[in-house]
Parts: C-alpha cells; sequence; structure tokens
C-alpha cells in the first residue's frame, strides 16, 4: 500500500511536503515499470528546478527516462546514497529512497498533485490501457501472420499452375512429336504398300510377256 500521507504527480513522483520544502522521489510503480535499474543523474544543490521539466535521468536496462520535477524551488539537498547505491530505491522507495529536497517558490503548485486515492485510479486507467495496448498488438500480429500465410498460399498456388501449365505444355509437345513420329510411320508404311504394288504389277507384265514369247516359239 502506498503512503496515503504523501502527495502524485502524473509522471510517476511522490512528494512529501515539510513546511516550506518538499521532498521528492519515485513511486515503486515506476520503478516496477523501468525495472533493473543501473544508473540515476541528479541535479546539484542551489540548482533552479521547475514545475514539469526534467531535473534527472534514471537508466535501466530497457531504457532512459526523465526525472520529471512536480514542483519549481531551489535544490536544497540531494541523496548522494543513490549515486552508488541505486538498489536502495527498490528496497526502500518512500524514505531512505528520495531523491531531492527542494524549498518551494509556489505552495500553490501542491493543488495540481494527486492524493493517494487519485493516483491509484491513474495507475489502474494505465494499466487498462497497457492490457488493450497489449491485446490490439497481439491482434495486430495474429493478422499480420494469417496475411503472410494467404501470401504462402497465393505463391504455391501460382507454382502449382506454372507447374500444371509446364507438364500440360510438355505433354502436347510431346503428343504433337508422337504425332509427327506416327505421321511420318503412315507416310512410309504408304510408299512401302506403293512399292509393292509397283513390284507386283512388274512382276504381272513380266508373267504375261513370258507367256507372249512362249506362244511366238511355237
Amino acid at each position: 500500500m502506498r503512503p496515503r500521507d504523501l502527495k502524485y504527480s502524473e509522471t510517476h513522483e511522490w512528494i512529501r511536503v515539510e513546511r516550506d520544502v518538499a521532498v521528492i522521489g519515485i513511486t515503486d510503480y515506476a520503478i516496477k515499470e523501468l525495472s533493473d535499474l543501473v544508473h540515476i543523474d541528479l541535479p546539484e544543490v542551489g540548482d533552479q528546478v521547475e514545475q514539469d521539466t526534467p531535473f534527472g535521468e534514471i537508466e535501466s536496462v530497457k531504457a532512459v527516462s526523465d526525472l520529471i520535477c512536480p514542483l519549481t524551488g531551489e535544490v536544497i539537498a540531494v541523496n548522494e546514497t543513490l549515486l552508488n547505491n541505486i538498489d536502495v530505491l527498490t528496497t526502500d522507495t518512500y524514505e531512505d529512497g528520495w531523491l531531492v529536497r527542494i524549498r518551494l517558490d509556489d505552495p500553490s503548485e501542491l493543488e495540481s498533485l494527486m492524493t493517494a486515492e487519485e493516483y491509484e485510479e491513474l495507475i489502474k486507467s494505465e494499466e487498462e490501457d497497457a492490457d488493450e495496448d497489449e491485446e490490439e498488438e497481439e491482434e495486430e500480429e495474429e493478422e499480420d501472420e494469417d496475411e503472410e500465410e494467404e501470401e504462402d498460399e497465393d505463391e504455391k498456388d501460382e507454382e502449382d499452375e506454372k507447374d500444371e501449365k509446364g507438364d500440360k505444355d510438355e505433354k502436347d509437345k510431346k503428343d504433337e512429336k508422337d504425332k509427327g513420329k506416327k505421321g511420318k510411320k503412315g507416310k512410309k508404311e504408304d510408299e512401302d504398300e506403293e512399292e509393292d504394288e509397283d513390284d507386283d504389277e512388274e512382276e504381272e507384265e513380266d508373267e504375261d510377256d513370258s507367256d507372249d514369247s512362249d506362244r511366238g516359239d511355237r
């Protein structure tokens, strides 16, 4: 459970107000989202910071994120322990894990911050949005996979059609070739038959001539 006596910002900083001083840190939700923290950059004492502007950076294995100042003022203290042991942010987020202390220039800016209950609602809304985004990404991935499968099927169908057409063309060529061979063979057979008929006629003529010759001799 997050402390109820703190204020919270939309960029996931927590604020503890001590008279005209604000102690600023980052929430456990932000730390969880970043995960595996490796480095942090903080301002120096005496620096002037402004509301809704970066005042440092925090780096994780996933990304580098800006630290956004929720209030305007002068930095009067920096938690240098974090520079050497960033794990304190995880182990003691709301006490020893503070980042900076600033002297407020405009205390009325506190009114723009959220209560613990309001911050819980913000987190809930962000988690729902994240779930929806994840579902949309999954749906898009599925659609992409379906499209790829359809494209693969279309390509396969085209290849099959080409193969079938190639087989048909090859068969037609073979049939034409066979037909040509048959035609040549048939022509040759006709020629052979004609030659046989000519031979028969010649033999008959020779026989007739021989008969005539025999009669003449008689």
